[in-house]
């Protein structure tokens, strides 16, 4: 029953001309990258080796598919919230908005199946959304570009192999599941509270700007807090493109990210399960 009702789920969610606004967006300013990197991109090269070429001589190929997906995730990776919203936020909002929550309602299934199922079919949307994105970053990339060493300029500057660079990328693709994740769970909590969509867009994006701007500020008094806002665990990603790779940070914060995706389903279930339907 409760695959029905995902199949159903999904059936609706890609419906919706929404749903594709997310895959359009990645299918546009991907390759606008791609197209600027093809001309500028030994600027960038240039700039992260402009102190090591005193003391090292360069061979190969640093502008290639691999540096071209890992500035591309980097970019973009502050915008797909913004796109994980806009399917998220309609998820329960939308049967409101549509006047179809009282026969929602009345399936003879319980309304904690229906929030399951509502919620494992946004899953499986960001997956799908964030599967687009390494596609045509990467191996689109890679096509384009081919292949060769890594260099990422973080604290320090570092150069990974070409054989030492497609598990990090797998690896931080799979920490982003879990970030954008958080952020669906986020927007399908606001989702259960109001009977428009907009509202939901609106105070998901507030709440994850305010605590960025929490995590920014100098303030003593809030170093208690950061590290329990998700904002600062979602970049944790990067982890995965320094050597050694912290993996304890990045199960800490992989950890932290999943309670804050468990806590937000459990209370929008609440709110969905006591929730008076009255069209």
């Amino acid at each position: 029953m409760i695959l029905k009702l995902i199949s159903i789920e999904l059936g609706k969610i890609f419906r919706k001309l929404r749903t594709y606004i997310g895959f359009i967006a990645i299918g546009v300013l991907v390759p606008v990258v791609q197209i600027s990197l093809y001309f500028t991109g030994e600027g960038y090269v240039d700039f992260a080796t402009r102190n090591l070429k005193d003391s090292f001589f360069f061979v190969g190929n640093l502008m290639n598919g691999y540096l071209i997906a890992y500035l591309i995730l980097q970019a973009l990776f502050i915008h797909i919230p913004f796109l994980i919203v806009l399917v998220g936020s309609d998820l329960l909002a939308g049967e409101a908005t549509s006047g179809t929550y009282r026969m929602l309602v009345t399936r003879p299934v319980s309304r904690v199946s229906i929030s399951i199922s509502k919620f494992v079919a946004g899953f499986i949307y960001t997956n799908i959304l964030l599967l687009w994105l390494l596609l045509i970053s990467l191996f689109v990339s890679i096509i384009i570009f081919g292949t060769g060493e890594l260099i990422v300029l973080r604290d320090k500057v570092y150069i990974f192999a070409s054989d030492d660079i497609m598990w990090r990328f797998f690896l931080a693709y799979g920490f982003a599941v879990l970030s954008m994740t958080t952020v669906l769970a986020l927007s399908y909590l606001f989702s259960s509270m109001v009977e428009n969509a907009i509202g939901p867009i609106v105070a998901s994006m507030a709440v994850m700007i305010v605590f960025i701007i929490i995590s920014a500020l100098p303030i003593d008094i809030l170093e208690p807090v950061r590290p329990y806002l998700f904002t600062n665990h979602m970049i944790k990603w990067r982890e995965f493109f320094g050597d050694p790779v912290n993996y304890s940070e990045a199960i800490n914060s992989g950890l932290i990210l999943l309670l804050h995706i468990i806590g937000l389903f459990l209370i929008t279930t609440y709110i969905f399960n006591r929730k008076d339907i009255l069209s």
